[in-house]
């Protein structure tokens, strides 16, 4: 079933490069143990209130998590300048609206095989005030072992960090991952680079921690411009519909070593 689901999502992803304006990179799939003795490190680390995946489907076994890759096009557009490149916001919004389709049809599939599926609903909602999500799918991706987080807060995946990762839980019985024990980050693994936090305009990204506040108020200038893209999380944590642009940045992924693949090889 791994490989079916694998399959699903590949082929689904390739069949909308055909009329989207926005293309990407071959998708990494996982799955993290919807049991996972580590899943309550995730009310500390990203949200005290986080929802837990038998919360979203009671006889949850696994969470299915995939990365999809920007291009190398898209990166290298959001390299210059203090706001994100058009490519960057488009491909942003393009990859999240995507995977609204995506989840449904999966879902469709996983169905039509005696499974259950669902998303959480929490999965597109967001604090306005806390600037956190009560479902982290970058967490998920790390339990199921596709990367590792740098300093810059993203998942480090073999195919870099440049992309947008989404999740659908499930009771498919299949062997989860579990979290890399290395760390593909090479500012943590040994001290180095450091280079994501040079690229950070607001000054929201440091080698000592991060601030939210100001990250978000970078992403609120993008939003300002970019309006004609579509907003992803139009709905706050109290479901109110919001009328905003994009809220993108993505300068601490572009020109990075880490941008396209894990700078470190083992």
């Amino acid at each position: 079933m791994k490989a079916y689901v694998t399959a699903c999502i590949e082929d689904y992803i390739a069949a909308c490069q055909k009329t989207s304006e926005t293309k990407w990179g071959t998708p990494l799939v996982g799955f993290a143990d919807a049991r996972h003795p580590r899943l309550g490190e995730l009310r500390k680390v990203a949200n005290e209130n986080h929802v837990m995946p038998w919360e979203v489907l009671p006889d949850a076994t696994v969470v299915v998590c995939y990365f999809v890759p920007f291009t190398r096009e898209t990166v290298l557009s959001n390299r210059e300048g203090r706001l994100s490149s058009p490519e960057w916001a488009r491909a942003y919004e393009d990859t999240n609206a995507l995977f609204a389709r995506l989840n449904a049809h999966l879902i469709e599939r996983l169905e039509a095989r005696g499974y259950r599926a669902a998303v959480s609903p929490e999965a597109t909602a967001f604090d306005r005030e806390a600037l956190r999500s009560r479902w982290s799918q970058r967490h998920m991706a790390w339990l199921a072992g596709l990367g590792s987080f740098g300093l810059n807060n993203m998942l480090i995946t073999d195919r870099g960090c440049c992309g947008r990762i989404s999740t659908v839980v499930t009771n498919l019985d299949v062997t989860p991952g579990r979290p890399l024990a290395v760390e593909n980050c090479l500012y943590k693994r040994g001290g180095q680079c450091g280079v994501c936090v040079k690229r950070c305009p607001s000054g929201a990204l440091t080698k000592a921690g991060y601030d939210r506040q100001k990250c978000f108020g970078l992403c609120s200038e993008n939003a300002a411009v970019y309006r004609d893209f579509g907003n992803s999380y139009a709905a706050d944590a109290a479901g109110e519909i919001l009328d905003t642009g994009s809220e993108v940045c993505g300068k601490c992924l572009a020109g990075v070593p880490c941008a396209f693949q894990k700078p470190i090889k083992e």
